[in-house]
C-alpha cells in the first residue's frame, strides 16, 4: 500500500515521516473491477506547513525538504519554561530561560503517558538560543521607569524572586502572567511582523531567493526569513488540517489524535504543538465569530508556496508583492489576537471586582477572589503592553491604555502603583473608587473595539457602561475616553 511521505527539520538535518494519520493525506486503495484507485482524503498536502521541497540552486546535500524553524520552536520552549520558572521564586532558574543555557530542560510542554512529548531539552530542537536577545528595543510605554522590553522582563523577574510563587499581593501584581503575556508579544510577535516580516527582508536586496541564508544552508534566504517567521506564530505545522477546537485541545494537551499527526506515539514539540498567540486564536475562533487561525496560518503556507514557486531563482516583483500582501493579512489578524486578548481580560476584571465587592461587603475572605483578579489584571496588562511591540505606531493606544489600566490594578485599600522609585520600589499613589476602575475596564474593551475590530469580544461586559457611567455622572472620569 501506498504510503504518503512527509520530511521535517530537525536541528542537525532532516528526519522523514512515513504512514501520514487520518489529519494527512489519507490514502486508500481501492480495486475497482481490476482497477486499483488511489483515494485522496480531506486534507491535501498544501493544508501542511512541511515537505516544501530544496530549491536552491546549486545545493548538493542530502537534505529533501527546505524548510526550518527549530530556532523558533525553542524559544517557544524557553518562553514557556520561563513563566513556570517565574513562580519558583528562583531568579537563576528564569534567568536560564530568558538568557539561555546549555541543556535546559523543557518544562511545558509536559510529557506524560496520556501525551508523550518526543524532546526533554530545548537544545534537542535548536542550541543557542535566547529570549533576551530577540525581545522588543524599544521603550515600554506601558510600564513605568522607560525600561526597553528586555529591561522590563529583567526587572519582573527580579521582583517575581521576591515574592511567594511570583506573585505580589501588595501591589497586585501576578509576574508569571505579566512576563508571559508581555513576553509573547515583545519577542515572538515582534520579531515575526517588524523583522522577518517587515519591509526590509521582504525586499528584492535582503535575503535573496537566489542564494542561500546563510552558508552551508538547504534553504534559500527568503525560504528561511518566511520559516522563521511561521515558527514564532505558534501553529503546529499540520494546523489546516484541524478545526479551532482540535488546536486549541492540543494545546492544553488533551488530544493526543489531533497532535500526532504522523502517528509515531510521540508528539514533536517542534510540529505537532500549538503554542503562544496561535493557541490563543485558537481559543477565540473555537466559539464561531472569527478565523485567526486559519486566516493567519493559510497566509504563511500560501506565502511559502509562493517562494517555493520561484524554483531558488530571484523573486519578481509580483511574487514579492503577493508576499507583502500574505504578510499584512498575517499582522494585522495576528494584532487582532492580541486585542481580542486585551478585551477579553478587561472583561474578566470587571467581573472580578463585581465578586470581590460582594465578598467585602459580606466581610468575607477576599484572598481567593483576589488572587483571581491579579492573574486576570496581569493577562490584561501583559496583553495591553504587547500591542507596542508591532510594525504599526501604537503608542497612542499604548497611552489610553495605561492611563486606563494603571501601572498597576486598583487596590482595596484605594492604592495603586504609579511609578517606580530609583531604588527599584514601588511608589503607590490613591486609586479611584471600584465602580471607577471598572467604567475604565470597559472603556479599555471599547478602545479595542474602535482600534482594532475585535469581534470574538470574549467577556463582553459593555452593555453596562451605559447605566455604570450614568451612575459615576460627573465624577471626573471622562479624560479616559
Amino acid at each position: 500500500m501506498f504510503k504518503p511521505q512527509i520530511y521535517r527539520y530537525s536541528n542537525e538535518g532532516v528526519s522523514s515521516m512515513n504512514g501520514l494519520k487520518k489529519y494527512g493525506i489519507l490514502t486508500s486503495m481501492v480495486a475497482l473491477g481490476g482497477v486499483t484507485t488511489a483515494l485522496a482524503g480531506a486534507h491535501s498536502s498544501n493544508d501542511v506547513y512541511a515537505d516544501f521541497p530544496i530549491t536552491l540552486q546549486g545545493y548538493s546535500g542530502d537534505a529533501k525538504t527546505s524548510e526550518s524553524y527549530g530556532g523558533q520552536m525553542a524559544r517557544h520552549m524557553l518562553h514557556n519554561g520561563l513563566k513556570k520558572a517565574a513562580s519558583s521564586g528562583d531568579l537563576s532558574k528564569m534567568e536560564m530561560y530568558f538568557n539561555g543555557a546549555k541543556s535546559v530542560p523543557i518544562l511545558d510542554p509536559k510529557s506524560s503517558s496520556k501525551f508523550p512529548i518526543k524532546q526533554k531539552l530545548v537544545e534537542e530542537l535548536s542550541g543557542g538560543k535566547t529570549l533576551v536577545k530577540k525581545t522588543y528595543k524599544g521603550k515600554v510605554i506601558g510600564w513605568p521607569g522607560n525600561m526597553t522590553g528586555a529591561e522590563v522582563i529583567q526587572f519582573m523577574m527580579e521582583k517575581a524572586a521576591s515574592v511567594p510563587k511570583g506573585v505580589d499581593t501588595l501591589t497586585g501584581y501576578n509576574y508569571p502572567q505579566l512576563i508571559s503575556k508581555f513576553a509573547m508579544g515583545a519577542v515572538f510577535y515582534n520579531q515575526a511582523c517588524t523583522n522577518y516580516l517587515g519591509a526590509k527582508k521582504l525586499s528584492a536586496k535582503s535575503k535573496p531567493n537566489d542564494a542561500p541564508y546563510k552558508k552551508g544552508a538547504r534553504y534559500t534566504g527568503k525560504e528561511h526569513v518566511w520559516d522563521e517567521a511561521f515558527g514564532y506564530w505558534g501553529a503546529a505545522a499540520h494546523t489546516l488540517t484541524l478545526t479551532a477546537k482540535e488546536s486549541y485541545e492540543v494545546a492544553k494537551k488533551k488530544n493526543l489524535a489531533a497532535a500526532d499527526y504522523n502517528g509515531d506515539g510521540v508528539v514533536d514539540a517542534g510540529t505537532e504543538m500549538t503554542y503562544a498567540h496561535a493557541y490563543y486564536a485558537s481559543g477565540f475562533d473555537k466559539g464561531g465569530k472569527t478565523n485567526y487561525l486559519e486566516t493567519v496560518t493559510r497566509a504563511f503556507v500560501d506565502g511559502r508556496q509562493t517562494i517555493t514557486s520561484a524554483q531558488g531563482r530571484k523573486m519578481g516583483f509580483n511574487g514579492r508583492n503577493t508576499l507583502k500582501k500574505n504578510a499584512a493579512i498575517i499582522c494585522s489578524n495576528w494584532e487582532k489576537v492580541i486585542a481580542e486578548a486585551v478585551f477579553k481580560y478587561a472583561g474578566s476584571v470587571y467581573k472580578d471586582l463585581d465578586k470581590l465587592n460582594t465578598i467585602m461587603e459580606a466581610k468575607g475572605d477576599t484572598k481567593k477572589a483576589f488572587a483571581t483578579y491579579a492573574k486576570h489584571w496581569g493577562e490584561a496588562k501583559g496583553f495591553a503592553m504587547a500591542l507596542e511591540a508591532g510594525a504599526t505606531d501604537r503608542s497612542a493606544v499604548a497611552a489610553k491604555l495605561t492611563s486606563l489600566l494603571g501601572y498597576g490594578p486598583w487596590l482595596p485599600n484605594l492604592s495603586q502603583v504609579t511609578d517606580i522609585a530609583k531604588d527599584g520600589s514601588y511608589v503607590k499613589d490613591e486609586a479611584s473608587s471600584m465602580e471607577a476602575y471598572q467604567l475604565h475596564m470597559l472603556k479599555v474593551q471599547k478602545l479595542m473595539v474602535d482600534e482594532f475590530g475585535v469581534e470574538a469580544r470574549n467577556n463582553d461586559m459593555l452593555g453596562s457602561m451605559k447605566d455604570l457611567a450614568a451612575k459615576l455622572g460627573g465624577s471626573g472620569y471622562a479624560e479616559n475616553d
